[in-house]
C-alpha cells in the first residue's frame, strides 16, 4: 500500500531489528513507522495505550513498539513543565546532533534517550528556566556514576506477567552499561546499544559541555556558539575502519543497507571484546551517501587506543582483528534475503591516506597542530568542527565499487531552529530552586527500584544572580573546519591488522594515537 503512493520513498522494511520498523519518506520527511499486532477484533479510534490491558497475549515485538509511544506519553504526564521540558529537550537534541552522538544505531542515544535524560534534569529542577536545565543538564550526567540507571519514576511488576528491567532477576541486565529505564510498563532499558567505547565518548562530551557551560557568567550572553560546534569527525583520529556496502538495484540497497546498519553496533563490540577493550571504536553516527555512484555508501569507525593510567600496564603490541572483522563478514552475510551483488568490504584508511574530498572545503588542513595550539589559546579544550565525507575507493577483489560520497553536516535540518525565551529573572522570582539528583547510586530493596536513593545533588541558591538564558535562536550555526579533537597519547606503539594480502599494518604511536 505504501509502495504505490507516489510521496513514498525510499520505502525499508527491517523486520528483523530489535524493533521492528519501515523507514521511508514522505513528501520529503523521513517516517520510522512501527508496528504492533493487538489482541482485539476492531481498534477504537479512543484507544487508551497506556491501559495493561492493550499489552494483553501480546508479543515481545509488539510489546517494544507499544512502548514507544506509552513511554512518550508518560513522560509527559511526568515532567513539571512541558514547555520548558520540549524547549530543553530541542537544546540538547541540537547539541548532540552537532557533536555527533545522536545515532541510537551507532551506539548513541536517540531521541526517546535523550528526552529520558532531559525528564529527570526537569523532575530535579522543577522551577528552572530553561538555560538553567541545560546547564544542570551537563553538570548531572557529567558526574553521573555509571552504569547506575536513569528512572523518572519506581519500577513496577504490572499484572500481566511481562519481563521488565531488573538487574536482581535478569543477569543480561547487569551487562548494561548505561541503563536509561522507561517509566510506562514493562520498563526496559532504552540505551541497550551503547557500548564502552560509545559510553565514553558521551562522557567526553557531558565533560565537555560542562566546562563551557561552567564559564557562563551571570546576566552575560551565553557563549552558545561554543557549546553547539560541530565536531570534526575525520580530523579526529589518526586510523579509521571504512565498511563499504553496495547492491545490484535500489530494492537490494535498501534492504542491504537497513541489515548492515542493524548489524554495525556487533562490531564494535566484538573489536572491544577481542582487544579486551584496549582498542575502542568512535562510530561515524551516519552513512556517507554516494551521489556518483548508485547503490553504494561507506561507514566509518575513528580507532584509538584506550588511554588510561592502566593502559600503560597491558600489552602495547599489534592487535589483530582479521578475524573479528571475518566473523563480522561473515555474519552479515548469512541475510536471509541476501542476493547476488550484496557486497561488504571492511579496510582501514589512514588520516594521511583520507581523500582531500571528505575534508570541509575540499582541502586538507595544512596546520592541525598550530590550530589546535591557537584554539587551546583561545580557551577551548577540546577541537571541534564538521564532517563532510567525500570520497572512498573500496578495496574489494570482487567487485571494486569506486565510491564518492557526500555528508550532511551534523547540523540539524532549518526546521531545528531552537528559541530559548528570554529569561532573565531575580533568583527571588525562581523561589527555591531546590531538587535531588541521584549521582552515585541506586536502591534496589523491595519490589521497585527507587531512583530517589543514593547521593544528592542540591541546586545551588542564587541569591545575587538572576538565571540566565540567551534567546537568540539556536540555528544551524556557520559551519567552519576545526583542529582536531586533543588528547594525550599512550606509550609505545599499536599496530592494527586488518584482513589482506599481504595483511595491512597501522602503527598507533604516542604522537599519533587518536
Amino acid at each position: 500500500m505504501l509502495a504505490e503512493m507516489p510521496e513514498v520513498e525510499e520505502l525499508n522494511p527491517v523486520p528483523d531489528a530489535h524493533v521492528p520498523v519501515m523507514n521511508f519518506k514522505f513528501d520529503g520527511v523521513s517516517i520510522d513507522l512501527l508496528y504492533a499486532k493487538l489482541d482485539l477484533w476492531v481498534i477504537p479510534e479512543d484507544l487508551d495505550i497506556l491501559q495493561e490491558s492493550v499489552l494483553r497475549n501480546a508479543d515481545e515485538q509488539t510489546v517494544r513498539s507499544l512502548n514507544g509511544c506509552r513511554v512518550t506519553d508518560q513522560i509527559l504526564r511526568l515532567v513539571p513543565n512541558i514547555q520548558n521540558f520540549l524547549l530543553c529537550l530541542r537544546c540538547i537534541r541540537f547539541w548532540a546532533k552537532r557533536r555527533g552522538i545522536y545515532s541510537n544505531v551507532s551506539g548513541f542515544l536517540g531521541g526517546i534517550n535523550w528526552a529520558l535524560l532531559v525528564a529527570r534534569i526537569c523532575q530535579l529542577y522543577p522551577k528552572a528556566w530553561p538555560s538553567m536545565l541545560v546547564s544542570r543538564f551537563f553538570k548531572v550526567y557529567s558526574q553521573w556514576k555509571w552504569p547506575n540507571p536513569i528512572m523518572l519514576c519506581e519500577i513496577k511488576e504490572g499484572s500481566l506477567g511481562l519481563p521488565f528491567w531488573d538487574p536482581r532477576r535478569n543477569p543480561k541486565d547487569r551487562w548494561h552499561l548505561m541503563p536509561i529505564i522507561t517509566p510506562a510498563y514493562p520498563s526496559m532499558n532504552s540505551s541497550y546499544n551503547v557500548s564502552s567505547s560509545t559510553l565514553r565518548i558521551m562522557q567526553e562530551e557531558f565533560q565537555r559541555g560542562q566546562r563551557i557551560c561552567k564559564g557562563w557568567e551571570p546576566l552575560n550572553k551565553a557563549d552558545w556558539d561554543s557549546l553547539f560546534e560541530p565536531f570534526c569527525f575525520f580530523e579526529a583520529y589518526k586510523n579509521y575502519l571504512q565498511i563499504g556496502i553496495a547492491a545490484a538495484n535500489a530494492d537490494d540497497f535498501r534492504q542491504w543497507k537497513g541489515w548492515v546498519e542493524s548489524r554495525l553496533r556487533q562490531l564494535t563490540l566484538k573489536i572491544e571484546r577481542d582487544t579486551r577493550g584496549m582498542l575502542q571504536c568512535h562510530p561515524h553516527p551516519s552513512e556517507l551517501s554516494v551521489e556518483s555512484k548508485t547503490f553504494c555508501c561507506c561507514y566509518f569507525m575513528g580507532l584509538s587506543k584506550q588511554q588510561g593510567p592502566d593502559s600503560k600496564d597491558k600489552d602495547s603490541g599489534a592487535f589483530d582483528i582479521r578475524f573479528t572483522v571475518e566473523q563480522f563478514k561473515q555474519e552479515v552475510g548469512s541475510y536471509y534475503a541476501w542476493r547476488p551483488g550484496m557486497l561488504i568490504q571492511v579496510s582501514h584508511v589512514r588520516y594521511k591516506d583520507l581523500p582531500a574530498f571528505v575534508f570541509l572545503g575540499g582541502s586538507r588542513p595544512l596546520h592541525r597542530v598550530k590550530a589546535a595550539s591557537k584554539r587551546k589559546a583561545a580557551g577551548t579544550s577540546q577541537a571541534d568542527g564538521t564532517v563532510v565525507g567525500k570520497r572512498i575507493k573500496l578495496d574489494n577483489s570482487n567487485a571494486k565499487p569506486s565510491v564518492s560520497t557526500q555528508r550532511d553536516s551534523m547540523a540539524t535540518d532549518a526546521t531545528s531552529t531552537v528559541t530559548l525565551s528570554s529569561c532573565s529573572k531575580n533568583v527571588q522570582q525562581l523561589e527555591q530552586v531546590e531538587a535531588s539528583a541521584t549521582v552515585g547510586t541506586s536502591s534496589f530493596g523491595g519490589s521497585s527500584l527507587s531512583s530517589e536513593s543514593g547521593e544528592r545533588v542540591i541546586a545551588e541558591r542564587h541569591d545575587e544572580v538572576a538565571a540566565t538564558c540567551s534567546s537568540e535562536k539556536l540555528s544551524e550555526l556557520e559551519d567552519e573546519v576545526q583542529p582536531m579533537r586533543e588528547g594525550e597519547g599512550a606509550e609505545g606503539k599499536m599496530e592494527v591488522v586488518l584482513k589482506g594480502s599481504p595483511a595491512p599494518k597501522v602503527v598507533i604511536s604516542a604522537a599519533e594515537n587518536g
